[in-house]
This record gives C-alpha cells, structure tokens and sequence, in this order.
C-alpha cells in the first residue's frame, strides 16, 4: 500500500510527522508524493491561527472528495486540528475513518490497521502524559539539518494561544534520550540540529527542577558528526546568563537566538498575559548583543491585538525601529476561538491588523537590507543547501539563517560540492535579504 503523508503548520509538528513516517515504514508501508497513486492518506493538521485552520480544513475536504469517489482506502487525520475538533471532523467530514491525538502518535500504525480491517477507531491519550520520544525520524528535510524536538505543550497560556488545550502543559523529554535520538540522527548524516519546542528555554524545569537547556546544549555539542546546533523559541523573560555563557563558549551553538517578543507596548502585552515587559526586552536584548557581539536576532510581533491603539502601535513601531532586529516576521492577530483574546472588547478590524503589519514589515525591510549590506567583507561558515540549475552557483545557509525562514547566501564556485558540505566563504556583495559571495582562500 503506498501512503501519501500530508504534514501542515510547523516544524514541531514535522518532528510528529517523521516519527510517524519511521514507524509506517518499519512496518513496511511505502509512500508517494502521487496523490493519483495514493491508497492511504494521511493529514497532520495545524489549527494555531485562522489560516492555518482553514489550510487544514481545506486539505481534508479535498481528500474527502477523492475518498468519496472511491479513490482511497483510508484517510486519517492527525495533529492540532484532530485533537481540537474531533467531535466536528468526524461530523462534517464522515469520509476521515480515524484521528489520532497529538499526544498519540506512536499509535499511527494500529490506526491504520484498524482502518483497512475495517474497525474505525479513533487514537487518544491524556495531554498530561509523557510526550511521544526516543523514536526515529524519517527525515523529510533533505538529511542535512533535522529538527529536534526538545519538549512538549505549554504552561505559558497567553491569551491568544490555543496550544496549551491541544498540547497539554510543559513536558520535556528526558536529556539521555534526546541525546540518543540525536546520535541516530548524527548518524544518518545530519550536521545541524535544530532544537525546537513550544518553549525551549525552560526545558528540563519539570524533569530535573531547574533550566537545563545549557547542560543539553553541552551534551549535543560532543556529538561526533553534529557540526551546528541552533536554538529556536527562546521567550525572552527565560534566557539566563549560563545559556549566553554556552552560546559564546560552545562553537558548535550557533550564535542565532529566535525570541518571539509579540509586542513591545507594556499594556498590550499584559492584555496577551506575556511575562515581560519592554524594559525587561530591552535590557535582554542589551545583554545578549553585549555577551555575544555578532548574535542574529529573530522576532515575531503580532499586529491588531484587541485594544491596540494608534499610540501602542507607534510605540511598538519605535521599538523595532531602535532595536534592529536581523529577522522579524509580523502576523495579523487571529481571534481563536476558546482563548481569553477571543472575547475582549475592543477587537480590531482586520484591514488595519494588515496595515500596521505592513507598516511593521517595510520598516524590517530597510533594517534588513541594511544589515546585509553590513556583512559585506566578513568571513563565514556556510552549510550547501543545493545548486542553481546550470549555473555554477550554489545556495547555502550562514549561522544566520534559519532554514524556510531567514535568507540564503549564493556561492559563486565551479567547485563540486555537496548539500551538507561546510565552506568557509567570503561575503562580496548583499542583494536585499540575501548575500553573495566566493569560496575564501586563506
């Protein structure tokens, strides 16, 4: 049987999707990227915010309609989407034959299986449990770089977020495994690891009764083959000066920290229940530069928070201006139901959500055009990510760039190299997000 594995929203929920893809294949199953050839499919849903929902929704209607027509055994859902509305998919969409919680994911194979014997059965498991860890990953994003996921759920609950209710409260994954599950990854040719979570700076809090992800940064480090280590969704208020000691000590710990910081006016950012204020973003953001002068800065605001008026909008819009971040996406709020956002007065319209996200976004775009401009003439480290079509010009990634995220710089080489390779490079031209440059010759 040839399955099509659809996963949507982010790179945790990709995590999901190649442990379920390891466990389908030791079975034997087989998979295809052929919607035509597809006897199975299977849909990792997302439902964070409203265009994510719906992209959902959408992928699940179109497969139900092949379904319908007699084009599949068997389509299963799986993921936020699954876990939040199970009661709704199963009554609106009757041609999903099974859902699969979040917190279920080693259940996939027997799903299946239940399914093509025909005993529809749905798969889920207390969200206070120990998350899914320790199993492979089949990796979909090209052997090179894989994401490791650190943690499960969330304690945060701000008041926009439904994670915590599809997700479950904070649950980490105990040191040894992942550094096991790192390991295997080592060994399948993997050179970055990309640590995620829905929080990664307060891993081990639950475990181990403090904050140990400068002892697993450490840990990872000494992993043969394991070249770069970065960091993403670091909440400001948790980043402590033994995780900016590791960073600036630990050459394999890039020096890219992804800090969602939401807003920087101190009234919005009550209202969205954060845990800071922008003195205290100041002062992190000071220490971080001071720590580790050429640290890259990643941020995501959120534009039209209920009560957002004109002054907290400038006030955010002067934050940004003065603090410079290297990366920054805005998103329009979205008004999920079931969080304490969705019923505050004072809802924005959503043509100014979108201006003031475009607002935010120009000005990002002269501060990142300027900072590209400014690594003209320095030296880095590049990991090869492909080729240009008959060109003899190679994509690559810097310390700086996140994969699908940030930017890429373009190597001009008639060199034959290879997607993984490391290679020092010298930085001779920026053009808008991106930068040029040529193999250095020292």
């Amino acid at each position: 049987m040839k399955i099509l594995f659809v996963s949507l929203g982010c790179d945790k929920n990709l995590v999901d999707t190649e442990m379920m893809l390891a466990l389908l294949e030791e079975k034997g199953y087989s998979f295809t990227d052929d919607e035509q050839e597809a006897e199975a499919v299977i849909v990792n849903t997302c439902c964070f915010i409203g265009d994510a929902k719906e992209e959902s929704i959408n992928t699940l209607l179109e497969f139900a309609d092949r379904k319908q027509a007699g084009g599949l055994k068997a389509l299963i859902v799986c993921g936020c989407l699954g876990q939040r509305y199970r009661e709704e998919v199963q009554k609106e969409i009757p041609e999903v034959d099974a859902i699969v919680g979040t917190n279920a994911i080693s259940d996939i194979v027997n799903a299946l299986e239940e399914v093509l014997n025909g005993k529809s059965q749905n798969h889920f498991r207390d969200l206070a449990l120990p998350p899914v860890a320790g199993r492979p990953q089949s990796l979909t994003t090209g052997g090179h770089f894989a994401y490791l996921k650190i943690a499960e759920g969330c304690d945060k609950h701000c008041t926009y977020c439904i994670i915590p209710k599809v997700r479950g409260g904070y649950r980490s994954i105990p040191m040894e495994t992942l550094e096991e599950q790192a390991r295997d990854l080592a060994g399948k040719g993997v050179k970055e690891l990309i640590l995620v979570a829905q929080e990664t700076t307060l891993y081990g809090v639950d475990l181990y009764g403090r904050k140990e992800l400068p002892e697993l940064l450490r840990r990872l480090a000494k992993i043969s083959g394991i070249y770069w280590i970065r960091i993403l969704y670091c909440y400001p208020e948790e980043i402590t000066e033994e995780l900016m000691d590791v960073m600036a000590e630990e050459p394999k710990v890039c020096h890219y920290l992804d800090i969602p910081i939401q807003h920087a006016s101190d009234s919005i950012l009550r209202k969205m229940g954060r845990r800071t204020d922008q003195a205290s973003l100041r002062a992190i953001i000071e220490r971080l530069r001071e720590r580790i002068p050429d640290i890259c800065l990643r941020t995501t605001l959120i534009s039209g928070f209920p009560g957002e008026t004109q002054e907290d909008f400038e006030e955010l819009y002067r934050f940004v201006n003065e603090m410079e971040f290297d990366r920054l996406g805005v998103f329009p709020y979205s008004q999920e139901e079931d969080t304490p956002a969705a019923l505050m007065e004072e809802q924005i319209e959503e043509e100014v959500k979108a201006s003031r996200r475009d607002e935010l976004m120009e000005l990002q775009q002269e501060i990142a055009f300027e900072k590209a401009e400014a690594m003209v003439g320095r030296v880095l480290m590049v990991m090869i990510e492909g080729k240009v079509a008959d060109e003899d010009t190679y994509v690559a990634r810097t310390y700086r760039d996140a994969p699908n995220v940030d930017g890429y710089l373009f190597l001009n080489s008639s060199a034959n190299l290879m997607t993984g390779d490391l290679v020092k490079v010298l930085v001779t031209d920026a053009n808008e997000y991106d930068l040029i440059g040529e193999i250095y010759h020292e």
